[in-house]
């Protein structure tokens, strides 16, 4: 009886030793665990993590360029009065090849993002000329295909509104926007508008003749510049005005382009006198009163060939539009001197300082000289 008493006593006291040992070792990994939990790389981390958490991260600005040529007075055909070496004549002479009369500058309105010129002429195949006076003056077509010219240029718009988009009447007219969309080439002016995105920001274009500056017209100039920046556009209008042969700019297209600008314009750019006019910084804005001929088939051989290619660069930071910069690339309307040959072709060397030159004298108030390196002709103004 004595030994099982001993042995019970045994068991009991085993049985209490392993339970106390294991309480214990439980004790002990809990405060281990604690230790752990609350040691100091672990309140690093916490310190790391707050540190990132509050610390601002640093956004880089995103710079963006659009390159836009603007050229003047093209018209892609003739009247019907001239005879040898017309614009038609040339085109067969050079197999009926579209891409003949750009060819020379496509290099450059290519590496652009837009290029506009003045579509001076109706593509049609009507023969019922407008009734434009005495003495008779020029009715100037091409065929509808003549468009195709355009698109093999690299030019994407043109401006319509000028004193010979209606030769052909509104038959004449409405051929030549139908030849356009049928070549996606977009248009401008005549009460059309021209708006596209480029590398994100909005561009509107307007067109209007602006041979007087009456109220009615300056209204609908405003009007018209109030539609486009309620879009959010940069807005660029091309006014046919001015007098032929006159490198000065009149009071008429001062009157008006200063107008354009203090309404809320960003670019003006003229033509219609066939020769250049000089270039005018105002508010911050240019003014182009003209670009004179460009690829022009209503002159077989005019006493003047001087033109040029006129680009704004437009800059932005995080799509803020902070400069405007210009470059102007002299050229002739033609690649031959005795002739015209439709085929407008950028100067060189002597030839281009001299036109250079001319357009920095005519523009008294652009307050930048022309120089010839292409870089240094790039001036900002914010």
């Amino acid at each position: 009886m004595k030994q099982k008493k001993i042995l019970i006593f045994n068991i009991f006291l085993f049985t209490f030793i392993i339970s106390a040992s294991i309480t214990y070792f439980i004790f002990k990994s809990s405060n281990i665990s604690k230790h752990i939990i609350t040691s100091k790389p672990v309140t690093k981390i916490a310190e790391i993590k707050e540190s990132i958490e509050t610390k601002p991260i640093e956004k880089k600005d995103i710079l963006t360029e659009v390159l836009i040529s603007s050229v003047g007075d093209c018209t892609l055909g003739t009247d019907d009065k001239f005879t040898n070496n017309t614009f038609p004549d040339v085109l067969k002479k050079n197999n009926n090849d579209y891409s003949y009369f750009f060819r020379n500058v496509k290099d450059i309105f290519s590496k652009d993002d837009l290029t506009i010129a003045n579509l001076e002429t109706t593509f049609t195949l009507s023969n019922v000329k407008a009734y434009k006076g005495n003495p008779p003056f020029f009715n100037f077509k091409g065929s509808p295909e003549y468009a195709k010219i355009l698109t093999a240029g690299s030019v994407e718009a043109v401006n319509l509104s000028n004193n010979h988009i209606y030769d052909y009447s509104k038959k004449g007219f409405n051929d030549t926007t139908s030849s356009l969309k049928n070549n996606n080439v977009n248009y401008f002016g005549e009460g059309n508008k021209f708006i596209t995105t480029l590398k994100g920001n909005k561009y509107g274009f307007l067109g209007y003749t602006g041979f007087n500056n009456n109220k009615k017209f300056l209204d609908n100039v405003k009007k018209d510049i109030e539609s486009l920046k309620n879009e959010n556009c940069i807005v660029i209008i091309n006014f046919h005005w001015g007098a032929e042969g006159s490198y000065t700019a009149n009071e008429v297209q001062k009157s008006i382009a200063h107008f354009a600008v203090d309404n809320g314009a960003d670019l003006i750019i003229g033509h219609h006198p066939h020769v250049v006019e000089g270039i005018e910084q105002y508010k911050g804005k240019f003014i182009c009163y003209s670009l004179g001929n460009f690829c022009f088939g209503g002159n077989q051989n005019p006493y003047d060939k001087d033109t040029f290619i006129f680009q704004t660069k437009y800059r932005f930071t995080n799509n803020v539009l902070t400069s405007t910069s210009i470059k102007v690339i002299p050229c002739s309307i033609s690649s031959a001197t005795n002739i015209n040959d439709y085929r407008p072709t950028p100067l060189e060397g002597d030839k281009k300082l001299h036109l250079l030159a001319k357009i920095t004298k005519l523009s008294p108030n652009l307050g930048l000289k022309l120089e010839a390196d292409d870089f240094s002709t790039l001036m900002s103004i914010k």
